[in-house]
């Protein structure tokens, strides 16, 4: 399936619009504390290990929003956005969402 942030694709035309497709995956609070204990990563600013469970959220939300869009009967994405929200649960506690959300296109 062809994913991507513009909204038209090239060379290709639109069909057929379903709608809007989203995909989300939710990081629990411990996703915090295993980045804290695992300070030592740090290199240059960055943790090495909090990127690989933020890539791998993006990866679910991106594979979520592509399995609605089959169901519909779609074969591209277009207009995709990708969003990070933190979700405070109180008492120090948090989840970080990641959103994708597009509209489901028949190509041809």
């Amino acid at each position: 399936m062809l994913v991507t942030t513009t909204p038209n694709i090239e060379g290709k035309t639109i069909a057929q619009y379903y709608g809007v497709v989203t995909g989300e995956a939710i990081l629990g609070a411990n996703i915090f504390k295993d980045f804290f204990a695992g300070i030592r990563d740090i290199v240059g600013g960055r943790s090495a290990s909090y990127e690989r469970e933020l890539a791998k959220a993006r990866e679910i939300a991106l594979a979520e929003m592509q399995d609605r869009a089959r169901e519909m009967g779609a074969n591209a994405i277009i207009g995709v956005d990708l969003d990070y929200e933190n979700v405070s649960l109180g008492s120090g506690g948090g989840m970080l969402m990641v959103s994708a959300s597009g509209t489901a296109v028949k190509i041809v």
